[in-house]
């Protein structure tokens, strides 16, 4: 519902807009201070990048408080907490939240509309705001989030572990095939040396959407009536998953340790998000040369790549909140906030300007970095399952991956994936 959606001629009489190049103070607001509550996970990612956003929103509105609560530990705990604290009159008054949790924060009514504060904008396509960016918080024909920070899956490679392994630095392998057989070469120069490490088990089932939408494959039917990650895409990827157990010897390692171990120069390749790309890069500290690649098997034509990464949102009903928070929102996805997250993290910004100015150079400077940019026209959304159970199919689906990692089942992938089909198809509202 939009009974909270203010008219544009609202907002601009509240906040006194036109935008301008430097977001400049309104005037109106500037007499009257408001405090706004903020919580956003991933704090070991995203801590040094809200310091800097919150030390340069201050210069341009000091009139805003900023209290930060403890960051949410992943997306899941982001959105359980949300959801409770909505019941509970407990809610934050902005909340970042992953890509795929803007379904079921609409569906509940908590997220707050944008139309209207976008309506009154009328500089917003040169400050590097487009449509691409509304389309991923749109949900019912409504804009209810904006995107602040986008990632997509890539590999990394310690070029110095493939050399010692006959490898080619300067033509890394794109195939799955050629990623399992290089890092079967690196697993086997040592025992305290592991070939891969493929982070499965990271928040939303991101890693298991990947492969399966590389090949053109989706997760349910166009209907969302019934499992669509049963055909060959979804069997190629489960098959890969045990390929990584049974014939690189992966381990089963946490993601926090399959990170450490990668850092200490003890693994061939690791695969996993972008946006721990400054974190990696900051704790390997020149032990060994890292390059980053493509994500491997992506289908010419159809393949395509999850987004990952999270959106900002309004959640306060209180409309004087709204019109501060808006302040907010529009500073952190724009160039200046966009170019801070990019710089601080390995995500990348979808605003059109902070990488036209503010990071004209950086990807220049930086080229690990752009490999995940190189990718950026197979991107697509990240899927969240439809219905009360969306949460707890993921977590179903988690438990299968799982028991191929940890070799309970490495050898039977193709009976793995269908249990798990069986499994998601009875958790979906529309199953028969």
């Amino acid at each position: 519902m939009l009974k909270h959606l203010l008219s544009a001629a609202t907002i601009a009489a509240a906040i006194a807009l036109p935008l301008s190049a430097t977001m400049a103070v309104p005037a109106a607001m500037a007499a009257d201070p408001v405090e706004l509550t903020v919580q956003y996970p991933y704090g070991e990612l995203f801590n040094e990048t809200h310091k800097q956003i919150r030390e340069a929103f201050a210069t341009l509105h000091p009139e805003i408080t900023l209290t930060y609560r403890a960051p949410y530990n992943d997306y899941e705990e982001g959105t359980q907490k949300v959801l409770r604290e909505a019941v509970t009159s407990q809610l934050p008054d902005v909340t970042f939240q992953g890509l795929n949790r803007v379904r079921i924060l609409v569906d509940r009514e908590i997220a707050q509309p944008l139309d209207g504060f976008i309506a009154a904008e009328t500089d917003f396509e040169a400050e590097g705001f487009h449509q691409a960016m509304y389309d991923i918080g749109t949900q019912n024909g409504h804009v209810y989030a904006l995107p602040f920070a986008i990632s997509l899956p890539i590999t990394y490679w310690n070029l110095d572990l493939v050399r010692r392994a006959g490898g080619d630095p300067a033509n890394l392998p794109t195939t799955w095939d050629g990623v399992i057989a290089l890092a079967a070469k690196i697993d086997a120069l040592g025992p305290d040396i592991n070939g891969m490490t493929y982070v499965w088990d990271i928040t939303g089932n991101w890693l298991w959407q990947a492969p399966v939408f590389a090949q053109g494959g989706t997760m349910l039917t166009a209907d969302e009536s019934k499992v669509a990650f049963d055909g060959e895409a979804g069997r190629a990827a489960m098959r890969n998953l045990a390929r990584f157990v049974t014939e690189a010897n992966m381990p089963n390692l946490s993601q926090p340790d399959a990170r450490a171990t990668f850092a200490a120069g003890k693994t061939g390749v690791h695969i996993t998000s972008t946006s721990d790309l400054t974190k990696t890069t900051t704790m390997i500290d020149g032990k060994f040369e890292l390059k980053t690649h493509v994500f491997p098997d992506v289908k010419p034509g159809t393949g395509r790549l999850p987004a990952g990464g999270n959106v900002v949102m309004i959640v306060t009903p209180d409309q004087t909140k709204q019109a501060a928070a808006w302040q907010f929102v529009k500073f952190v996805t724009g160039p200046e906030g966009a170019a801070i997250m990019a710089k601080t993290t390995g995500y990348m910004p979808p605003n059109k300007k902070a990488n036209d100015v503010y990071l004209k150079d950086f990807y220049v400077e930086n080229p690990n970095h752009y490999t995940a940019v190189k990718q950026l026209p197979i991107l697509t959304k990240w899927y969240a399952f439809p219905g009360e159970n969306g949460l707890k199919i993921t977590d179903v689906i988690k438990d299968h991956m799982n028991s191929i990692v940890t070799r309970a089942r490495a050898a039977e992938p193709d009976a793995v994936l269908d249990d798990m089909t069986r499994d998601v198809q009875r958790l979906l509202p529309k199953a028969g």
